[in-house]
């Protein structure tokens, strides 16, 4: 009997400490073109979690990794929502392929918290309806602050309404509470600079106004991990002291970036606890790191990651968006991982060593590719194949339409095709930071097995070619034409990938 009770208890225990998630439902009338991706709402990288295809049913499943328990931007053809998700669950979600992510239904264990997460939303729509903050704003302080204050009162008392009809977890409970004061703090925050801007620079608030925003934020940490709204609202606090401090730098040096003003300006901060500035500083990297982004002025970000942010996961996230954007560093080793060629014999990329090659990311999925990268593709292949290698890698679902897109979108194209396992979830892709906003996705490996470019999801640009050219000693034909456009939805500035999931007013979901 014991032993069966200690089994038992290794097993709970297993299951309260699992990450994972599985994700399950079917969209009715969907598109086998359009994919379903996860993102964690209140992370530093705001990256894809899980891509996911449908099939010909419009059923799909998959799992990931959830970093912690809380809300998740789930994106479809173009619209988003926003989720509560608890690792460990199963989300079985679905919709109708015109509606959904805006319109859904969940079942299983994930539904009562988002049941109460979908009615507080409601609630806070159709209140703000109702409110007019602007002529809030400008009224006399005391005014203001009742009326706040009677906002903060009457959306807690709809949230213990909810809390007693759909018994949510304590979590997602805790999460609300505090999207709602990060929410108020940003008024209040929005209030003090109005105030301020109308001709009265010197305009202080009352102690009453900072002990209401103290009472609103008594647990800084927790608020930092759970709310870009907080973060924000602390960045909005800080504006002021900051433009006065980076306009003269600036001046001096107009190619600083903005991390380096912002780590600066941080370590001036002495009062302001290290968690906080590495949350905050790690939003300014994100609007620094975009693509294009001047190899020097990344390697200087790269190093004030490495040197002031002292959080592990805060800067891994940093990290997976510089590889994600900028690709792995030029003059590294490119990285192997393990790929198949169609009869399924394994591909090692190190075949290549001593002539430069170019790998393709692409996936059948992406529409595209065939419409604008192919043909532009079949031109440089056939330019610069007699000096370097072309290893074209497929990341669709499985093995069996890797062979069915290669066959057919690269016949006739002289290169080796090979297949990542598990697609988007494969190994290649991870190591060389491809998402589906990225696709598709060049990269350049020289001679030697080193990377030799960041990485392109447009074969016209200029910086290519001429790497091309370099490694090759070939020079291709200018032609005064404009490059291969970028699709739609494929120029991905992680910026705003920071701010979109912004938790506190997103789209609320209708359940049916």
């Amino acid at each position: 009997m014991r032993k069966y009770l200690l089994l038992f208890i290794i097993t709970i225990f297993v299951m309260s400490c699992s990450k994972k998630v599985d994700v399950k439902g079917k969209i009715t009338g969907g598109s086998p073109l359009e994919r379903i991706e996860l993102i964690e709402a209140s992370g530093v990288a705001t990256l894809p979690l899980v891509n996911l295809g449908l099939d010909k049913d419009g059923n799909f499943s998959g799992s990931f990794d959830a970093p912690k328990n809380g809300m998740y931007e789930i994106s479809y053809g173009g619209k988003r929502n926003i989720i509560y998700l608890k690792a460990g669950q199963t989300l079985n979600i679905s919709g109708n392929g015109a509606t959904f992510p805006t319109e859904y239904i969940i079942t299983g264990d994930a539904k009562k918290n988002n049941d109460f997460f979908v009615a507080t939303q409601k609630y806070l729509v159709n209140y703000a309806q109702k409110i007019n903050i602007q002529e809030l704003m400008a009224r006399d302080e005391k005014t203001f602050l009742q009326g706040v204050q009677k906002i903060e009162g009457d959306i807690k008392t709809n949230i213990e309404e909810n809390i007693k009809k759909f018994n949510p977890d304590n979590d997602v409970v805790e999460w609300k509470k505090i999207d709602v004061a990060s929410t108020i703090l940003s008024v209040m925050a929005q209030y003090e600079m109005v105030k301020k801007m109308s001709g009265d620079p010197s305009f202080k608030v009352s102690k009453a106004f900072t002990d209401f925003e103290n009472k609103l934020q008594q647990d800084k940490d927790k608020m930092l991990k759970i709310s870009p709204t907080y973060r924000s609202y602390l960045l909005n606090k800080y504006n002021s002291d900051f433009q006065k401090f980076a306009e003269p730098r600036a001046s001096k040096n107009p190619s600083v970036t903005l991390s380096e003003l912002f780590t600066e300006f941080m370590k001036s901060k002495k009062d302001t606890p290290q968690l906080t500035k590495d949350y905050l500083l790690s939003f300014v990297i994100a609007q620094d790191i975009r693509p294009g982004i001047d190899p020097k002025a990344l390697d200087k970000i790269s190093k004030i990651i490495d040197d002031n942010i002292k959080d592990n996961e805060i800067k891994k996230g940093l990290k997976n968006i510089e590889l994600a954007i900028a690709g792995n560093k030029i003059g590294t080793v490119a990285p192997e991982a393990p790929l198949v060629k169609q009869d399924g014999k394994a591909y090692n990329l190190s075949e290549n060593k001593g002539k430069p090659y170019m790998l393709f990311f692409y996936a059948s999925w992406n529409p595209y590719i065939s419409e604008a990268t192919v043909p532009v593709l079949k031109e440089v292949v056939n330019f610069y194949k007699s000096k370097m290698n072309f290893v074209f890698v497929n990341v669709d679902d499985t093995k069996d339409q890797f062979v069915k897109t290669s066959n057919s979108l690269l016949k006739g194209i002289q290169g080796v095709n090979v297949y990542g396992e598990k697609g988007m979830e494969s190994e290649i892709a991870k190591k060389y930071g491809v998402y589906g906003f990225k696709l598709p996705c060049f990269v350049i490996i020289d001679k030697d097995g080193k990377i030799a470019s960041r990485s392109f999801v447009n074969l016209g640009e200029q910086e290519l070619v001429t790497i091309l050219d370099k490694l090759t000693g070939l020079a291709a034909p200018r032609v005064d034409q404009a490059p291969q456009q970028m699709p739609q939805g494929l120029q991905v500035d992680p910026s705003a990938q920071q701010q979109a999931p912004q938790p506190a007013n997103p789209q609320p979901a209708q359940t049916k």
